[in-house]
Formats: structure tokens, C-alpha cells, sequence
């Protein structure tokens, strides 16, 4: 009889546990069901061509991939918009010829989150990553790939600030 009521109790249990999904989103899908993701324009001073149509397109498709929330241009129950602010190459480790080893290639983008379901978690707030290679590199041949790296690690935080709440 002790065993049947412990037993019991593990199989009712389940049922009372709170779910955890590995995506991180902790989104009411009964009042939250869209998010509008505008195009973000470059404004930087230097200017990548591919960089802002890469950067929408990264954040549209972690949402879509990660929640179930529809994505539209405007008018969703989530807004983000924004701009890219920064697209910046710095010179960084210099070798022993007075040249520079490594070069650091910047992005940083401002983001305005509107939540029109819960307004009080609206936000703007800038985001920022880098990425660096070796100097003797065209830029030409790595940004690209340097490009994707930081366009996902932005996307990534702005989803954890946005629907995930970590």
C-alpha cells in the first residue's frame, strides 16, 4: 500500500510541474501572437551593403524559429525596430613592425522594443559585438562570416531580452 500511494504520487505529479522549454521563451501565446520586426536601415558611416537585409532576416528567423509567434512587417502584438549605428574596423594588437596584428570589425545597433500587450516591458537599448581577425586578411574576404557571427549573437540577445527573460 505504501508503495502504490508513493507511486501515485510521482505519476500525479507531473501534472503540477511547471514546463520549461530549451528555447527560453516565456511567451502568453493566448494573448501574445504576432511580432512586427522592421527593417533595419544602416546608418553607420561605413557601410556594408548586405549588412542590413542580414541583420533583419537574423532576427525575423530566430523568432520564427524559436517561438510560434506570427512575424509581420507592422502592427504585431511585439514591435522591434531599429538601426545600425556602428559598423567600425579598429586597428588592435600591434606586432613588432609597428603594424597592426589584428583588426577588430564592430556592429552595434539600436533597438526599440515596443510591447503592446504588457507596455511597462518596453524598452531601447543599444546592442553591440565584434569580432577580429588578423590584419594580414582583406576585409573583403572574412566580413561575411564575421558579419553572421555578430548578427547572430545580437539576435540572440535581443530575443533573451525580449521574449525570454533570462
Amino acid at each position: 500500500m505504501k508503495h502504490s500511494c508513493v507511486l501515485l504520487i510521482f505519476l500525479l505529479m507531473p501534472s503540477c510541474l511547471i514546463s520549461y522549454k530549451f528555447n527560453g521563451a516565456s511567451i502568453d501565446y493566448s494573448k501574445t501572437k504576432s511580432i512586427s520586426i522592421a527593417d533595419f536601415p544602416n546608418n553607420a558611416t561605413l557601410v556594408y551593403p548586405p549588412l542590413s537585409n542580414s541583420l533583419s532576416e537574423g532576427i525575423r528567423d530566430i523568432y520564427s524559429r524559436q517561438t510560434r509567434l506570427q512575424i509581420l512587417r507592422r502592427g504585431g502584438d511585439l514591435e522591434l525596430e531599429g538601426e545600425i549605428t556602428n559598423y567600425q574596423l579598429t586597428p588592435m594588437a600591434i606586432a613588432a613592425d609597428s603594424y597592426s596584428a589584428e583588426t577588430k570589425l564592430t556592429l552595434t545597433i539600436k533597438v526599440r522594443f515596443t510591447n503592446n500587450v504588457a507596455p511597462e516591458e518596453s524598452f531601447e537599448k543599444t546592442y553591440s559585438a565584434f569580432q577580429t581577425f588578423d590584419s594580414s586578411r582583406m576585409l573583403n574576404d572574412v566580413q561575411e562570416e564575421l558579419c553572421n557571427t555578430m548578427i547572430q549573437e545580437i539576435a540572440e540577445n535581443i530575443y533573451n531580452d525580449t521574449v525570454a527573460k533570462w
